[in-house]
């Protein structure tokens, strides 16, 4: 049984810089991609970036690539998405899935998905 699960999400002031977790399991870690999404109220869910099986990062956009880091601990099974200069426009819920093989930015291109962990940045 597969199981995505993130964590730390919270409150934190614009500026501030955040580190979150997806810890894996059922699955071979290292056969998958793991992408990175975020979903504000009102909003479609949209690609934030991705760490592929080999360690190569995809991000959404070439201004974004210095404010969001993806790596990847395969000996914990293991995402992470470290986020610097948090501004209230990145307060959204942020997923984490898994894909088999191939990495995609398209969410429905993803078989696994976790709960989500909410990000709120005050103004």
């Amino acid at each position: 049984q597969v199981q995505l699960v993130e964590s730390g999400g919270g409150l934190v002031q614009d500026g501030g810089s955040l580190r979150l977790s997806c810890a894996a399991s059922g699955l071979q870690f290292s056969n998958y991609n793991m992408g990175w999404f975020r979903q504000a109220p009102g909003k479609e869910r949209e690609f934030v970036g991705l760490i592929s099986r080999f360690g190569g990062t995809t991000y959404n956009a070439d201004s974004e690539k210095a404010r969001f880091t993806i790596s990847r601990d395969d000996a914990k099974n293991t995402t992470y998405l470290q986020i610097e200069s948090l501004k209230p426009e990145d307060t959204a819920v942020y997923f984490c899935a898994a894909r088999w093989f191939y990495g995609s930015t398209l969410p429905s291109d993803y078989a696994y998905w976790g709960q989500g962990t909410q990000v709120t940045v005050a103004s």
